[in-house]
C-alpha cells in the first residue's frame, strides 16, 4: 500500500512534467507565433502606410523621381528584413526593394487581388505564388485625390517569426525545466517529512498487528505525524505492559491456586491410603479447611477486583461516624492481637467525625489495612489508628513498627498479587489482593492513598474522606 502511494506520487510528478512540456510545445507555442504574427503586422503596417502617405504618394503626384525612391526603399528593406513593393490596382510591379530597378522588363503579379486580406491588412501564404516559403504580407492602399492609385506591400517571413517564436519557447522551456527541479526540492521534503515518517508508522502498526508490541521506533518530528508516532508507540506500550500484567496475573493466580490444591490433594492421597491414621485426622481436616478458607478468599478476592475494574464500584454513599467505624472494626481484631500480644492505639478527632463514603467499603479499606498492619508486626508492639481533619477532609491512619516496606516494593505493592520478598515469609495466606481492592476503593471515592514505610521500622498508610456537613450543621 505505501508502495503505491509513493509510485502515484511519483507518476504524478512525471505527468506534471509532460504536462507542462506538451501545453509548452502547443498552446504556448501557438500563442507565441499568433502574438509575433499580429505584432510585426502591427507594425509592418504602420511602415506601410507612413511609405504610403510620402514617398509612395509623392511618386505618383511626380514630385520625387522613381530611384529616389526605390533608395528609399532599400534602406528600409534593410532596416526591417522585409521586402517592400509598390504594385498598380492591376498587379504591375512598379518598385521592388529585393530586386534592382529595371525598367525595360515590366514585372505582373498573376491574379493579383488586394482583397485577399478579407478585411484585414494583412495576409498569410505565397501571395499569388510569387513567393517559395510564406509570407506574412501587409496592404497600405495609396491614394491621391480619392482614388487608389496603388499599393505598398511589405512582406516579411514566416520563417523569421517561427525563429524568433522558438527563441521565446526555448526560454519557455528552460522556465520550465527550473520549475520542474524546484518542486522535485518539495517531493524530497514530502518524502523525507511526509513519506518516510508515514512508512515508520506503518510498519509498526504492521509489527503490532502481528503481536509484537515491544517493536520500537522513532519519527523526530513535532508535527501531526510525530504525535501520531509518540501516540501509536505510547499505545503500543500501554498494551505490551497490559499484557505483560495479564501474564503475571495469570502466573500468580495459577500459582497460588495450585498451591493450595496441591496441598489439598497429597492430604486426601494420604488419609484415603492409610499414610495419615485415623487419630490423625482431626488435625488434617483443620488444615484443610484453612485451605479452602485461603481458596474461598482467594476467590472472592478475584471476583471483587474483578468487578471494580469492569462494572465500577456502586456506591452506597451515607453520612456516618468514622471513628465508630474504626472502633468497630478495630473490636474484630482483638483475638488475633491477643495472640500476638498486640496492642491498638485509637487517636481519633472527637467523639463522632462524620464522613460522606459507603461505609461497607470503607469497613473493607479498614479491614485490609489493619489485618496487614497486624501480620507484619512483632509481637509486643503497638499498632496506632488515628483520624485528623484538614480543609473538609478527614485523614485515616493506620501505622504499625512492623518490618517496614523494601524502597524499591513501593510502588509496586498495589499491584495484583505483588507480595515483598520480606512478606512471603510470614504471610502466607495472604492472597496479594488486598491492597489492590483497598486502592481501588478509595480511588472510586475521589480520594487517594499514600503509604510511608521505612524498613525496619513500620508502615504508615494514610487515605482521605470527604468530610460530612451534618457537623456543620450541628
Amino acid at each position: 500500500m505505501r508502495k503505491t502511494l509513493y509510485l502515484k506520487l511519483i507518476l504524478a510528478y512525471i505527468i506534471f512534467g509532460l504536462f507542462g512540456f506538451v501545453v509548452v510545445a502547443t498552446f504556448v507555442s501557438n500563442m507565441t507565433i499568433d502574438h509575433l504574427k499580429k505584432e510585426h503586422a502591427d507594425s509592418l503596417y504602420r511602415e506601410a502606410t507612413l511609405i504610403a502617405n510620402t514617398y509612395a504618394s509623392d511618386l505618383y503626384n511626380n514630385e520625387v523621381s522613381l530611384e529616389t525612391v526605390k533608395l528609399q526603399l532599400d534602406a528600409l528593406d534593410t532596416y526591417l528584413n522585409a521586402t517592400l513593393w509598390i504594385i498598380n490596382p492591376s498587379g504591375r510591379m512598379i518598385l521592388d526593394s529585393s530586386a534592382p530597378l529595371d525598367l525595360e522588363n515590366e514585372i505582373v503579379i498573376e491574379n493579383f487581388d488586394p482583397t485577399i486580406t478579407e478585411g484585414s491588412y494583412y495576409t498569410i501564404g505565397d501571395f499569388f505564388h510569387t513567393f517559395e516559403d510564406k509570407m506574412l504580407s501587409v496592404f497600405a492602399p495609396i491614394t491621391s485625390e480619392y482614388k487608389v492609385k496603388g499599393y505598398v506591400v511589405i512582406h516579411y517571413s514566416m520563417g523569421s517569426i517561427q525563429a524568433e517564436a522558438n527563441k521565446l519557447l526555448n526560454i519557455s522551456y528552460v522556465m520550465l525545466i527550473i520549475l520542474f527541479l524546484l518542486s522535485l526540492i518539495i517531493l524530497i521534503f514530502f518524502t523525507e517529512i511526509v513519506y518516510i515518517p508515514l512508512r515508520k508508522i506503518t510498519e509498526a502498526t504492521e509489527q503490532y498487528a502481528s503481536g509484537n508490541m515491544h517493536y520500537e521506533f522513532t519519527v523526530e518530528s513535532e508535527d501531526e505525524i510525530g504525535y501520531l508516532a509518540a501516540t501509536l508507540s505510547y499505545m503500543a506500550s500501554e498494551i505490551a505492559r497490559s499484557e505483560d500484567d495479564q501474564k503475571k496475573f495469570v502466573a500468580n493466580v495459577s500459582h497460588d491456586f495450585r498451591s493450595p490444591l496441591t496441598s489439598i490433594k497429597g492430604y486426601l492421597e494420604a488419609m484415603m491410603d492409610g499414610t495419615i491414621p485415623p487419630e490423625m485426622y482431626e488435625k488434617y481436616l483443620t488444615i484443610l479447611l484453612n485451605e479452602t478458607e485461603r481458596l474461598s478468599k482467594l476467590t472472592n478476592s478475584l471476583l471483587t477486583l474483578n468487578n471494580l475494574n469492569t462494572k465500577g464500584i456502586m456506591l452506597n454513599k451515607t453520612d456516618f461516624d468514622i471513628n465508630k467505624t474504626i472502633r468497630d472494626v478495630a473490636a474484630t481484631f482483638e483475638g488475633t492481637c491477643r495472640s500476638k500480644t498486640i496492642a491498638i492505639e485509637l487517636v481519633l478527632t472527637g467523639d463522632e467525625m462524620y464522613v460522606v463514603a459507603d461505609i461497607d467499603k470503607i469497613q473493607q479499606v479498614l479491614y485490609n489495612l489493619l489485618d496487614n498492619a497486624i501480620k507484619f508486626s512483632h509481637h509486643d508492639s503497638i499498632i496506632k489508628l488515628e483520624t485528623s481533619e484538614k480543609h473538609n477532609k478527614v485523614f485515616i491512619s493506620v501505622k504499625d513498627s512492623g518490618i517496614g516496606i523494601p524502597k524499591d516494593d513501593l510502588k509496586l505493592i498495589w499491584n495484583r498479587f505483588y507480595k515483598s520478598d520480606l512478606s512471603r515469609g510470614k504471610d502466607k495466606k495472604g492472597t496479594g489482593l488486598g491492597l489492590s481492592i483497598t486502592k481501588e476503593i478509595i480511588r472510586s471515592h475521589g480520594e487517594n492513598i499514600n503509604v510511608i514505610s521505612t524498613e525496619g521500622v513500620g508502615t504508615e498508610f494514610i487515605f482521605s474522606l470527604p468530610k460530612s456537613r451534618l457537623e456543620d450543621e450541628d
